[in-house]
């Protein structure tokens, strides 16, 4: 089957258009009982000392350990109230209206918020 360039420009261009759109369509979080929850039903947390807009993650090493980050892919673009920030290690996290986010390793189930509160600087993600 032949092409004219054309056929393939047009080709090439739907389907960048579809890959984009695709990396942007799912939101990297849902609202559930008035929390922000990830894909995988747990909840998410944002850590005090995260420097709001910094575009920085302070929670790094063992503390990552404990608190893992909502990661993103290099593809996933921002949008709305969510962003894209690097990591020290040079992976990608999402945020929410700047703030980095974070699931809490001892949240068992869906529903489970016990890092709520924590050390009084992790705080439940709320929209």
């Amino acid at each position: 089957m032949k092409f004219t360039l054309r056929a393939r420009l047009s080709l090439f261009v739907a389907t960048a258009a579809l890959v984009g759109c695709a990396a942007m369509a799912a939101s990297p979080a849902q609202v559930s009982d008035g929390a922000l929850v990830g894909p995988n039903g747990m909840s998410l947390y944002t850590f005090d000392r995260d420097a709001m807009g910094s575009g920085k993650s302070v929670c790094n090493g063992p503390c990552a350990t404990n608190w893992p980050p909502l990661m993103a892919s290099d593809m996933d673009k921002g949008g709305g109230d969510y962003s894209v920030i690097t990591r020290d290690d040079g992976k990608k996290q999402w945020a929410y209206k700047g703030k980095p986010l974070y699931f809490w390793v001892k949240d068992g189930k869906p529903g489970d918020r016990t890092g709520d509160g924590f050390n009084n600087v992790w705080k439940l993600a709320r929209p």
